[in-house]
């Protein structure tokens, strides 16, 4: 690609990551949960308020640690939209569990709240709102639906960095959030995540998974006389040249996400024409919804003139891509 043409995703770097690298490796401390891994923890705590922050390696991990903790296992139903992306859904089907698909809404394109209660069984056990673009789906109502029922609500926020519903930080609201810093996302580290745990239940099991189902946390802490296997568990910490890459990143995050707002509005007041001419629909921002500006996406009539679109930008030199193939549709689905 040229360096005319306009890229669908160019990371962005904010110039000291090479700087915290060089401080991690003086340190002489590269494996997971360091001192960047910790004011990353920290960083995450208090700008989402959650109880307790993990950084992960991947949004990945950060969901399969939610199915960990959640308990589910063979037989055992987790409802999610089928929008969405592959790891919503594997993260539990690892474990077991069976994805039941509902519709999104029409509007934000997130987990239809309305279709829940219509899908819930004797044999749900949780219930994974994912926030699209960085909108939060109707947490309220989602959380009333699973309070009912008795429910588990895990945020799959992997686009939600920074974005709120109602005041309340996304993946924050439910027991247990995942969010992603993949080089795709408002700030990244390449490849990496986070679990926010909000229900202090899950808090001493979430260190157990994150390191491989021992309690060598714990024992740093001299909470415990021994290092030893106790739990399930996986190796889901990153490593600190990861973290330290991710920490120059949230230096910056307000910034970042306060440039990705202007140049959102830029495109929303620029497609407003066609959308009158009922050519395209714009993005739709609920009231009480503070989104990041994930990404700018426009919806067309039907396949063939998304493909048309997509050809003719590419004629331009801009990269323009659709997004999920619904999981109900697919050939694991």
């Amino acid at each position: 690609m040229s360096d005319s043409a306009i890229p669908f995703n160019r990371p962005h770097v904010t110039g000291t990551e090479f700087a915290f690298i060089a401080d991690a490796i003086e340190a002489g401390h590269l494996s997971g949960n360091g001192a960047f891994t910790t004011r990353c923890n920290n960083w995450l705590e208090r700008n989402s308020g959650t109880k307790h922050a993990l950084l992960t390696h991947s949004g990945t991990a950060a969901l399969e640690m939610c199915a960990l903790l959640s308990g589910v296992g063979p037989g055992d139903e987790v409802i999610l939209p089928s929008f969405t992306f592959v790891t919503t859904a594997s993260a539990f089907v690892l474990r077991g569990a069976i994805p039941v698909f509902v519709d999104i809404r029409a509007d934000t394109l997130n987990l239809d709240e309305t279709e829940i209660e219509a899908a819930i069984t004797p044999r749900t056990r949780a219930v994974v709102a994912v926030h699209y673009a960085g909108v939060g789906c109707e947490m309220d109502t989602i959380s009333a639906v699973a309070r009912h029922h008795q429910l588990l609500v895990v945020e799959d926020a992997a686009q939600g960095i920074l974005a709120s519903y109602r005041g309340c930080a996304l993946g924050a609201i439910g027991q247990l959030g995942a969010l992603s810093f993949h080089e795709t996302k408002n700030i990244m580290a390449g490849e990496g995540g986070a679990l926010l745990v909000n229900d202090e239940r899950f808090v001493p099991r979430a260190d157990l998974v994150l390191e491989k189902g021992t309690n060598r946390r714990q024992f740093a802490r001299g909470e415990v006389d021994e290092y030893s296997w106790v739990d399930l568990g996986s190796s889901y910490a990153p490593s600190e040249i990861s973290a330290a890459f991710l920490w120059a990143q949230m230096q910056e995050a307000e910034a970042i996400t306060a440039r990705r707002l202007e140049i959102w509005a830029r495109y929303h007041e620029a497609f407003a024409d066609l959308e009158e001419r009922e050519r395209v629909r714009r993005p739709i921002i609920p009231a009480g919804c503070g989104h990041n500006a994930h990404m700018y996406y426009l919806l067309v009539p039907d396949r063939t003139t998304r493909s048309r679109l997509i050809e003719h930008l590419a004629t331009r030199q801009i990269q323009a891509v659709f997004h999920y193939v619904p999981l109900h549709s697919s050939v694991a689905g």
